[in-house]
């Protein structure tokens, strides 16, 4: 009979649910758990080595003692999982082969036994174009899919419109803003240091930038940057900055509601919007979505978006720790902005 190997799987496991922002210390990295490195027989199932996991704000939203959401919570005392990018090791399932590169959700773990199901939005990934592995869960993933969707199905742009995109260095922003300025618009983009207006003006190619950390009045920069309005805003913070959006949109603007990182808790929150009414006069449309509303669009999205990259249009600003040890503060520091650019986490080597 075959010998099965046995390995140790060291993990990332929630320890108790929060309804803030995250830390450290509401994850563990647990060592000591093994696992065969077989699929078991009749399992349907197949086993992966995760290589690279995706760090994404979504998943502060999955740490709440919360059924009511579109995905349901982590459960205490067990692994995380998110977006990563794996190489299949052994399959019971004849639709994976081992020595196959997937994306789609994993665990937070080295190995991961899964079984296919649209909920983990699995993809084989087809190497030979010289793009990063890591990609797979930026530029050419989750989040760059999103920039896509919202971008041109939320926002319906029009060239020469006039574009506002907050977190615009994170893995989201950089991308609407790239993809604006290919649609013959003007952009600009708020971050929250020196450092990334300048990769949004000087790399990314953002008309302009600011730091939203220096301003001392939302909505008199905002009249600054757009004296004469916005037509879109990609919305990836809420707060203040939606309410200062809020202002400053145009007749027949679009607000595209993306993400709330600013928001303390997403259970109860203090800070409303108040400037909410110019949405009636103005008829501005504001509309939340989710990426996995317009996979029909994903084939096109892949082949738009690798086609800019290849002809050097866009580039992708990664942010990479190296080590599953790592992965809890990785995570927490999108909270703070710790991170430049898309955040991921370099779990093994090849």
């Amino acid at each position: 009979m075959e010998e099965v190997a046995v390995v140790e799987n060291k993990k990332v496991i929630l320890k108790n649910y929060v309804d803030g922002i995250p830390t450290e210390t509401d994850m563990e990295v647990k060592i000591g758990d093994t696992i065969e490195l077989k699929a078991p027989k009749g399992s349907s199932c197949f086993l992966v080595k995760n290589l690279y996991l995706s760090c994404d704000p979504y998943m502060r939203g999955r740490m709440r003692n919360f059924q009511g959401s579109y995905i349901p919570p982590f459960l205490p005392g067990q692994r995380i999982e998110g977006f990563g990018v794996a190489r299949v090791i052994d399959s019971d399932d004849p639709n994976y082969t081992p020595g196959e590169l997937i994306s789609g959700i994993t665990g937070w773990e080295e190995y991961s036994l899964l079984r296919s199901s649209n909920e983990l939005q699995l993809r084989k990934i087809q190497l030979g174009d010289d793009i990063p592995l890591s990609y797979h869960l930026g530029l050419l993933g989750m989040a760059g899919f999103t920039a896509y969707a919202g971008f041109y199905e939320i926002c319906s742009p029009k060239k020469g419109e006039t574009v506002f995109v907050s977190a615009a260095s994170g893995a989201v922003g950089q991308l609407v803003g790239q993809l604006a300025k290919l649609h013959g618009c003007y952009v600009v983009g708020s971050a929250g240091s020196k450092q990334k207006v300048d990769l949004l003006k000087n790399k990314l190619g953002f008309d302009e930038a600011f730091n939203y950390k220096e301003e001392v009045d939302l909505d008199a920069a905002l009249k600054r940057y757009f004296p004469v309005g916005i037509n879109i805003y990609f919305d990836n913070v809420g707060g203040s900055m939606l309410d200062a959006a809020l202002l400053n949109m145009k007749v027949r603007g679009r607000i595209a509601l993306c993400g709330m990182v600013s928001l303390q808790s997403l259970s109860s929150s203090s800070q409303g919007i108040n400037n909410l009414y110019n949405a009636i006069p103005k008829r501005i449309r504001l509309e939340g979505f989710l990426q996995s509303d317009y996979v029909h669009i994903f084939p096109q999205f892949l082949e738009h978006v690798k086609g800019y990259y290849k002809e050097g249009k866009i580039v992708y600003i990664e942010d990479i720790s190296e080590g599953l040890e790592l992965a809890p503060s990785a995570l927490v520091g999108l909270f703070s902005g710790k991170n430049v650019g898309k955040q991921v986490v370099w779990v093994a080597k090849e």
